[in-house]
């Protein structure tokens, strides 16, 4: 694959190994070919949408194999802190 970019104004190039697999050629294709705006949007909320739904899949698949409910989370996790505090 080759990446361009620009630095100080000039365009510069560089050529990357990435292992792909046929999902990543479709897409590739798929995006390759010219569609509006709108049509763009509606596909990455397409696969927005596909990796959400698997994300809550195997979190609900987590919470289930370990029988955890809200009350034993919310205690599991009271000592932590999942933002920093800002100094």
């Amino acid at each position: 694959m080759i990446i361009k970019f620009y630095r100080n104004g000039i365009i510069k190039s560089t050529i990357i190994k990435i292992k792909s697999n046929p999902i990543q050629f479709h897409l590739l294709e798929l995006f390759s070919k010219g569609m509006s705006d709108k049509k763009l949007l509606e596909i990455k909320e397409l696969l927005v949408k596909y990796y959400y739904d698997n994300v809550v899949g195997e979190v609900d698949a987590f919470w289930d194999k370990k029988e955890l409910t809200k009350d034993k989370w919310e205690d599991m996790t009271k000592d932590i802190h999942f933002r920093s505090s800002k100094k």
